[in-house]
């Protein structure tokens, strides 16, 4: 089956199903591996979750397409230069202005409010710069930036898609 012939709402859920099931395998690495999440981890989840709505609006409303694929593939850009910050810290501590450790930027005093609303999703406990788990090579910032990469392409290539 050609991909033109997927409807447009296929791809739209199968967006939505990954970033949210991206959240989901995150948040569970961090229950059975006791991880510490970070300020920037936090932020990462919190942009993988908007990408997932935004793809749910693009499942119920597929004819604004090209508005959803935009905001998507801006969310996800925003997502490389915070998981490729995080990547940059993680590979060079002692450059770093760790979290926690200087005046909170924009990002973690709205991530610290997000942990007082809901704690068990945005709690932020950890350091940015550390690497508290690694698979083939690559710490989850790492994977992250691949990710967002992933899904702005992805979002790319919806948007050129002929209606």
């Amino acid at each position: 089956m050609p991909w033109s012939k997927v409807p447009v709402r296929a791809w739209f859920a199968a967006l939505s199903l990954g970033c949210f099931g991206l959240v989901a395998v995150g948040m569970e690495l961090q229950n059975l591996l006791h991880l510490a999440p970070c300020p920037l981890c936090i932020f990462q989840r919190l942009l993988y979750l908007v990408i997932g709505t935004l793809a749910l609006f693009g499942f119920a409303l597929p004819a604004a397409r090209p508005l959803w694929t935009a905001l998507i593939a801006v969310i996800a850009l925003l997502g490389v230069g915070v998981a490729g910050y995080q990547t940059w810290m993680q590979a060079f501590p002692e450059l770093a202005s760790e979290c926690s450790y200087v005046d909170p930027n924009l990002i973690e005093r709205f991530v610290d409010w997000l942990g007082m609303q809901y704690s068990p999703l945005f709690l932020a406990t950890g350091f940015c710069s550390s690497k508290e788990w690694v698979f083939l090579g690559l710490s989850m910032a790492n994977w992250s930036v691949l990710m967002f990469a992933g899904i702005a392409a992805y979002a790319a290539l919806l948007f050129r898609r002929r209606a």
